[in-house]
């Protein structure tokens, strides 16, 4: 397994990360034994780096990672390094509360997430969406004492614009920022991408298949549960789908002359994006997560590249990657 750093101060994980948001919520029901069969399966393969968040089924993801770590061979549980994203509020019937980035808050989130996981540390911490309300320099200054108590041991942002990463750094070493980052989703190239490496701070990049959108599976008839997450966005809707599905052809035809598929070359070109990106594949199957591991192996020159930016251009997607409600939350959209 090729291996990255997260930044200059976090942990050397590997090259592709899981993501695990969607084997507990937001992309309909999932198979909850071939979900921890799919974390082992990354384990084994030397997938490092875990990605949750507290809020993912309300704490559902936090006991399904636990349960696959605790029934994973030692050696492949040791080297485990867990990314936790907190913060966001929910009520018992699903809904969303916003965001709550107090100290006191971030210290009572971090209690109920080392229990649920079953760990006596969080490898990388972070608050899910900057809370408005409190400064950043609060928030991850909680998460400092942290650190220093032993409990974190690295700080993370997650859709922090530039100026507010800035501010983070100053107040406490950042090792990454998690955000979106695919070939339909650039708009980190802007600001962040050169603040981030101006300070050292590495990128954990989701999304990087847009949701499923460019992984090459996904068709205009799919029919998606009303709890898909992507029933309600603005790129899997109507003639902004149709659009898109367009792009992926496009990409299709580039894949078909490198023998690989849409997903692996849409996977290969986050990689190729800089040594200090690591992108989280979202597999929620042994079969997504084989596939997704294939792009390691893609080899993207110059002309391939090209190629890819003329298929799909920056700012070709139709629709905007959230909601306009869920865009408003976004520090990096400002």
């Amino acid at each position: 397994m090729l291996t990255r750093s997260l930044g200059s101060t976090g942990p050397r994980v590997s090259a592709l990360g899981l993501g695990c948001m969607g084997m507990s919520a937001l992309y309909g029901e999932a198979d909850r034994a071939e979900s921890i069969a799919t974390v082992h399966a990354a384990l084994d393969a030397g997938v490092t780096l875990l990605d949750t968040g507290d809020f993912y089924g309300m704490g559902h993801n936090e006991l399904l990672i636990r349960e696959a770590l605790s029934t994973a061979p030692a050696a492949l549980r040791d080297q485990a390094v867990i990314s936790v994203k907190f913060g966001a509020l929910r009520g018992p019937d699903g809904s969303w509360g916003g965001m709550d980035g107090r100290p006191a808050a971030v210290k009572n989130f971090a209690a109920y997430s080392l229990q649920r996981l079953g760990v006596d540390h969080i490898d990388v911490y972070r608050i899910a969406r900057v809370d408005p309300a409190v400064p950043i320099e609060e928030t991850v200054g909680a998460i400092a004492e942290l650190v220093q108590a032993g409990y974190v041991r690295h700080i993370g942002l997650s859709e922090a614009g530039a100026d507010t990463v800035r501010r983070a750094a100053a107040t406490a070493p950042i090792a990454d920022l998690q955000i979106e980052y695919s070939l339909i989703s650039r708009g980190v190239e802007e600001r962040i991408l050169p603040a981030t490496r101006e300070l050292g701070v590495g990128i954990t990049a989701y999304g990087v298949l847009s949701r499923g959108l460019i992984s090459g599976h996904f068709t205009a008839d799919r029919q998606l549960a009303a709890d898909d997450f992507r029933a309600h966005s603005p790129r899997f809707q109507g003639d902004n789908l149709r659009h898109n599905l367009g792009l992926v052809e496009a990409l299709r035809e580039i894949a078909a002359d490198k023998g690989v598929t849409v997903a692996q070359i849409a996977i290969a070109w986050v990689l190729a994006r800089g040594e200090d990106i690591v992108p989280l594949v979202g597999a929620r199957t042994r079969e997504r997560l084989s596939e997704a591991l294939g792009a390691l192996d893609v080899k993207l020159e110059e002309s391939d590249l090209a190629a890819i930016e003329r298929a799909v251009p920056a700012g070709a997607a139709a629709g905007d990657r959230y909601a306009r409600e869920q865009m408003t939350m976004l520090d990096s959209e400002r």
